[in-house]
């Protein structure tokens, strides 16, 4: 027999059982497009928080301890006797400026009506801590705003909630503010912020004059890790933390390789039960074709090419499975990436080469795996007894 009558064979077999190996493949195919994109996401926000905290913020960030990883929107309970602290040392360890900051989450079922309230003082401005800003209608933040119940709204922040230059914002239930500058599209974190004064902030949430971070910005930017490494040895005892840029990207990527292991263990139930359907198919199928197998057995074919008969059905139904799923993965990835460029202006997902390959391996792994049983059976049935069933 030539090598490629087994792939026709299998080919056949399969396409004995349309409906029964379509469904098989669309199970699977759905198993390793979920997979694909609880990856992709992974993928796509990693890149997007390396873009953003690599190239804006400050260069060190100091707030409350809480846990061992730095929190990247700390709530406002820092002494502001920490800024005489670090004007004490400011000298010595080439400490640039201190802006207090204080910053409340507002968190909504819907998330387009979820926003990050941002105070700092109106005196320095937004560009303190975030660079390269720019203001697309109205005004930044200015000197005579201190005092003011005025906003600056990021341009999806003002997308999401429906506002423009002139209107008022609703801060919280007892706080408005009115809106004075939107600023240009463009930067990730920026374009979903709300910028206040910094006593709007304290006042609106009750904060008094607790602050949420002391920005820092240094001299000599390339000495964080050193300058940062000192400042902890003197506030620890505090119960403060200094964190550099670098590890509030780490913080983050601890947080995403969580979401990643979360995800994985979804994807493994996912996998285990599609990769049991398939099973279960190949299974159903040796059963009904016992007497097919005998003939081929009495023909001569040999229990090992019986056995590679019912593997290579099972590698075309999972490569199928894969490409499939691969399909319906990439509709996920732009779906995902539709809504959170509506929502943050960003591509939350990517699907990288990389993923793509991973996919198909697992999905001819799985085949193969899901084949062994089905094949071992198929090849120790005997001529005799395959021939005798009716």
């Amino acid at each position: 027999m030539r090598p490629g009558d087994l792939w026709r064979l299998a080919a056949l077999g399969l396409l004995r059982r349309p409906v029964r190996a379509a469904l098989t493949a669309l199970g699977l195919a759905v198993a390793l497009g979920s997979m694909v994109v609880f990856l992709a996401l992974g993928e796509g926000l990693r890149g997007v928080f390396s873009d953003v905290f690599g190239s804006v913020g400050p260069d060190l960030q100091v707030t409350r301890t809480v846990g061992s990883a730095p929190n990247l929107l700390p709530r406002a309970d820092l002494d502001p006797a920490v800024l005489d602290d670090l004007r004490a040392v400011s000298g010595e360890l080439g400490l640039k400026t201190l802006l207090p900051v204080a910053v409340s989450l507002r968190q909504s079922l819907d998330p387009a009506q979820s926003a990050v309230f941002y105070g700092l003082p109106a005196a320095s401005g937004i560009g303190a801590v975030f660079t390269g800003v720019r203001i697309q209608r109205g005004r930044l933040l200015g000197p005579g705003d201190e005092g003011q119940d005025v906003a600056v709204l990021g341009a999806r922040a003002a997308q999401n909630l429906g506002l423009t230059v002139g209107d008022t914002l609703a801060v919280n239930r007892r706080s408005r503010a009115r809106v004075v500058g939107i600023l240009q599209a463009g930067n990730t974190l920026t374009d979903t912020f709300t910028f206040l004064p910094l006593d709007s902030v304290q006042r609106a949430f009750g904060a008094g004059d607790q602050l949420s971070l002391v920005a820092v910005s240094l001299r000599r930017p390339a000495e964080a890790g050193q300058v940062a490494a000192v400042l902890n040895a003197r506030l620890g005892p505090q119960g403060l933390t200094v964190s550099t840029r670098a590890e509030l990207l780490g913080t983050v990527g601890k947080v995403l390789r969580s979401a990643d292991v979360l995800s994985g263990a979804l994807s493994v139930i996912a996998l285990l039960v599609g990769g049991l359907s398939v099973v279960n198919t190949v299974m159903m199928g040796v059963f009904e074709r016992t007497r097919e197998f005998g003939t081929l057995r009495a023909i001569g074919a040999r229990p090992a090419f019986v056995r590679a008969l019912v593997l290579t059905e099972t590698l075309l139904l999972s490569a199928a499975a894969g490409v499939a799923g691969l399909g319906l993965s990439l509709l996920g990835v732009r779906a995902v990436n539709v809504y959170t460029r509506h929502l943050a202006g960003i591509d939350a997902a990517a699907l990288t080469p990389r993923l793509a390959l991973l996919a198909l391996v697992v999905a001819l792994a799985l085949g193969l795996l899901a084949g062994v049983f089905p094949a071992h059976n198929a090849g120790r049935r005997s001529v005799t007894a395959a021939l005798d069933r009716p």
